[in-house]
């Protein structure tokens, strides 16, 4: 029977070990209830037989690489439980940063934080995390978000049916080719594929085979392709001085900033994440 010193033993094959561990404390916790304490006293020796099938299964398909949160079917995103599967990209940490600065933006704005009458558009939703996020830490805000791919629609669906309280709606929509609308929104952000095919070679195995590429890649000879399509969108979408947020890649930063410059927005700010590189670019319409 396979305990969770065994599992570490098991993923320590392919991980690293502070990963393997934290994978191990990850896999205890969510699927079978284990705390930390519970582990160092050993109560995962008295797993069913059904969970000890289960464990098994679950950590061959670690060590093949398949992510953990595709595998238990969710992952925690600024501090809510979020669906994700196989043909969306898992929400990471910086993006929940995206959210924050956006929260507080709006927190500094003439009355105090109320989202009451604010819109904002979400493009390329995935998993519906930044839409969500922002129409529940926002009160009053109605968020509006895009994505091209029906699976990821699908799972921010199913996101949205967890949070009713959220006032957000899910479309199907490519900004490379935007729907003809005259609606402006006070907000427009977007988290877009921006990874070079050049720097996949430094990416995790995990990423590479399992999660989608579209929502990933750019093309290494126009890396700036959806932040174009954005900020173009954006120019005759938003209201005026209406903000224009991105998470970007830490290696164009200079290169997006200056584009949305080029496009006519002003205030435009690049924004360290938690590890002190440039993620975010912010910018703001004309009155």
């Amino acid at each position: 029977m396979k305990t969770y010193l065994q599992v570490v033993r098991d993923l320590l094959r392919v991980y690293p070990d502070g990963e393997a561990r934290a994978l191990a404390r990850w896999l205890f916790e969510e699927r079978f209830g284990f705390s930390t304490a519970d582990l160092l006293l050993d109560k995962d020796n008295h797993l069913s037989a059904d969970d000890r099938a289960n464990l098994q299964e679950i950590t061959s398909r670690l060590c093949s690489g398949e992510p953990i949160q595709y595998i238990l079917g969710h992952t925690h995103f600024g501090g809510r439980r979020f669906c994700v599967g196989p043909g969306v990209l898992i929400p990471r940490p910086e993006t929940a940063e995206l959210v924050g600065h956006i929260v507080r933006a709006v927190s500094e704005m003439p009355g105090g934080g109320s989202g009451n009458g604010l819109s904002v558009l979400d493009i390329g939703t995935g998993s519906g995390c930044i839409a969500l996020s922002l129409a529940l830490d926002i009160p009053g805000a109605e968020v509006t978000a895009w994505d091209i791919s029906p699976e990821a629609l699908a799972v921010a669906r199913r996101n949205g049916a967890l949070y009713p309280e959220a006032k957000a709606t899910f479309s199907r929509a490519d900004i490379l080719s935007p729907p003809a609308t005259g609606q402006c929104w006070d907000i427009i952000v977007s988290n877009p594929p921006y990874v070079r095919q050049c720097e996949a070679r430094d990416m995790e195995r995990n990423v590479l085979e399992h999660e989608p590429h579209t929502a990933l890649f750019v093309p290494d000879d126009d890396p700036l392709l959806f932040y174009r399509a954005v900020a173009g969108f954006a120019r005759s979408h938003l209201t005026a001085g209406g903000w224009l947020w991105f998470e970007i890649n830490q290696y164009l930063s200079s290169e997006t900033a200056r584009l949305i410059e080029d496009f006519g927005f002003r205030d435009v700010q690049i924004r360290e994440d938690g590890f002190g590189l440039p993620r975010f670019v912010q910018g703001r319409m004309a009155d």
